[in-house]
């Protein structure tokens, strides 16, 4: 299959990661290996599985370490292979802490304080946040050295230790749901509102490459988002667009939103 067939599909910031994720799939299908990538995002797990699916001589399969896993690993192989049985490489990472303000602790304290220690975002998987610490899915090759070297996460002590996945604490994603007002389903008057920023002010955003809708940069204001999507926005926070309940009087948009917490 032609390259250029391929990109017409994505955006053109995805380029690089397009070309890595063929290569994956013509390397299993051609030379016969089998690659465990790091985690990805659900756009990243997309796109490859769309591309894995193309190629006649490719499979693929994908796990986070748990049913509904948000970000996941992928074993893509020729297709005469098994995948089922093979081992994505996961674990558990617990973070715990004898002082109670690590009650006070979210998600972006434990992915700091990770990433603070020169971990790649790719290394992690999806992070189950409790009054009593963190449960962190991680590839298990960075367990040791997160073991020896993880000691605070926000300036409270911390202890962390390597689980079994069958030790993973699940916590379910809390959203926080409000009714808002809009006048249109653009992405820019919406995620105004949500946010509480300024119109103008969440242009800046946008246009740098800092916004994505369902895990795909978007840099056009003007989208018009659905019920269903999920809009993060680089140092903003994260919120999904749960549903349209209607249309007042004066023609605006009712919508229900929910916040990631």
């Amino acid at each position: 299959m032609a390259r250029n067939d391929i990109y017409a599909h994505f955006h053109p910031d995805e380029k690089s990661f397009v070309d890595r994720a063929w290569e994956w799939v013509e390397r299993a299908a051609e030379l016969h290996e089998l690659r465990r990538t790091d985690f990805l995002d659900p756009r990243q797990a997309h796109i490859l599985f769309s591309l894995a699916n193309r190629h006649p001589d490719a499979a693929i399969r994908l796990d986070g370490g748990y049913a509904v896993a948000e970000r996941k690993r992928a074993l893509v192989a020729p297709d005469y292979r098994p995948l089922e049985e093979e081992d994505l490489g996961i674990a558990v990472l617990e973070i715990a802490s004898d002082d109670r303000r690590i009650s006070e602790l979210d998600h972006g304290d434990y992915l700091g304080a990770l990433l603070g220690l020169g971990i790649k975002r790719d290394k992690i998987g999806d992070l189950h946040v409790s009054e009593s610490g963190c449960h962190v899915l991680i590839a298990e090759d960075i367990g040791s050295f997160l073991n020896a070297h993880l000691r605070q996460a926000h300036r409270i002590e911390v202890t962390a230790a390597v689980r079994p996945l069958s030790e993973l604490r699940e916590v379910p994603v809390r959203l926080e749901e409000s009714t808002i007002s809009v006048a249109s389903m653009r992405l820019d008057g919406i995620a105004s509102d949500v946010l509480r920023v300024s119109r103008a002010k969440i242009m800046d955003p946008i246009r740098a490459g800092r916004c994505r809708v369902n895990w795909k940069t978007v840099e056009d204001p003007s989208v018009s988002l659905r019920a269903g999507d999920v809009v993060s926005f680089k140092g903003f926070g994260r919120f999904r667009v749960i549903e349209a309940e209607g249309v007042s009087k004066s023609g605006r948009i009712r919508l229900k939103i929910g916040k990631y917490v």
